[in-house]
């Protein structure tokens, strides 16, 4: 079956025509980059679970035995040995984090963790007064965001019940409105310190309209900043130009980074060089010339890697590297994107043709508020939405359950195939009958 270029997606619910796709997919051959699992019945998973854990790189173990290779042999000398030397590793993953972000070099950093950016970035960009003192977030945050800003408000003296500002969506509804957000940060504004929202909303994976959020919020006079980790690897992203504070993400999720892996950060090139910024400080701050001469006073790095404490994990940095030198290959995140849509259009039509409604996906419909996550909800009231899941990983399907019943998957267009949708609808036709 011939497929020209042109031609829609959605024309057939044969598992012929999902080979044809793939066939015809120019990032087809992204697949083989990437190790899959294996299922129950012996073949490749069909693995949708990439929102959560990305999958290891083909290049990842030969990135990390370098490094363990030279430990062995260096010693501590290879923190200062070669082009590889662990003082500066970090930046050789610069500018790949800096191109799927949109920001300049100087603006970014891979280090810590996501929390601990957040926490790190708060301390510089949370600075309530009497008068202007609240943080605006969402109702369905990640727990860990809500932790966070909690524990900042608290640490300043205020109290959240006075300074915590949560936008839902409406009753019934699971998304968020945008004009209900920006109302809410004009309706706060002179109050209004700081807006922190997802860029992705984790539960749904609603794409929330970052560069509108900013612009209204700046209007306000409160700085903002995004909780990334759904969204970096998964959509295109422009940082800089959209003027947006600060941000931080994780790296396992779309970055591949392994579990537990290395967070990023971003502060805008406006703040990097600002003394008069409050921060926390460390050793990996200060004057990378001269800060082996043991100086006690601080001299911040004009970039923002003033904002780094500690010297950073080389074996994490080191795997991650692999997948960037992937995302390097095939990208840029616009191609990577234009994939996503064509995978979503003909998921959509198989979940409307095949499965139809018993089950209905929470995510929205429109290509611009969603990236490659689906959230979905069965509606079937023969079936338990959590017992559909473990049934779909019996059969080969990795996805994973969110609390209270939502089953999330994620056509990742680096390694998921078109018969990889194919046959988890199929599959879970199969399971609702």
């Amino acid at each position: 079956m011939s497929m020209p270029a042109e031609e829609a997606v959605d024309s057939s619910t044969d598992v012929s025509w999902a080979r044809s796709l793939d066939e015809h997919d120019p990032l087809a051959d992204a697949r083989d980059q990437f190790h899959i699992p294996i299922g129950p019945d012996g073949a490749k998973q069909v693995y949708l679970v990439g929102n959560s854990l990305g999958l290891p790189t083909v290049g990842a173990k030969e990135r990390v035995e370098i490094e363990l290779d030279r430990w062995a042999a260096l010693g501590v000398a290879g923190h200062t040995t070669g082009d590889l030397a662990w003082v500066s590793y970090h930046q050789l993953l610069t500018g790949s984090m800096a191109a799927l972000v949109g920001g300049f070099p100087q603006e970014v950093v891979t280090m810590n963790s996501l929390t601990a950016n957040l926490h790190l970035q708060m301390i510089s960009f949370y600075r309530p007064t009497l008068g202007r003192h609240k943080i605006l977030i969402e109702a369905g945050a990640f727990p860990s965001d809500h932790f966070a800003v909690e524990s900042q408000i608290r640490q300043r003296g205020f109290d959240p019940t006075q300074s915590l500002v949560v936008v839902g969506p409406h009753p019934g509804e699971p998304t968020l409105h945008t004009d209900d957000l920006l109302a809410a940060i004009e309706q706060h504004g002179p109050e209004l310190a700081l807006v922190l929202l997802p860029g992705v909303q984790y539960y749904t994976g609603q794409v929330l309209p970052m560069a509108d959020i900013t612009r209204v919020a700046h209007a306000q006079g409160a700085l903002v900043g995004f909780d990334l980790a759904h969204a970096v690897g998964n959509i295109p992203l422009a940082l800089h130009d959209w003027d947006v504070d600060f941000a931080a993400w994780c790296t396992y999720k779309y970055l591949n980074g392994g579990p537990g892996g290395v967070g990023g950060a971003f502060v805008h090139q406006r703040h990097v060089a600002d003394p008069t910024l409050p921060k926390l400080h460390g050793w990996w701050g200060t004057r990378a010339d001269t800060r082996f001469e043991m100086a006690t006073t601080f001299e911040a790095i004009p970039t923002v890697e003033s904002w780094a404490l500690s010297n950073p994990p080389i074996l994490c940095l080191a795997a991650l590297r692999a997948s960037l030198d992937v995302f390097d290959a095939w990208g840029p995140m616009t191609r990577l994107r234009a994939k996503t849509e064509r995978q979503l259009a003909y998921l959509d039509f198989l979940l409307d043709e095949l499965v139809g409604d018993r089950v209905r996906p929470i995510t929205p419909r429109a290509l611009h508020q969603r990236g490659c996550q689906v959230s979905l909800r069965v509606t079937d009231q023969r079936h338990d939405g959590h017992s559909v899941q473990r049934a779909l990983e019996h059969h080969g399907v990795a996805c994973d359950w969110r609390h209270p019943d939502v089953i999330r998957i994620a056509p990742v267009p680096l390694y998921t195939s078109y018969e990889d949708i194919h046959r988890f609808v199929t599959i879970l036709d199969t399971i609702l009958r």
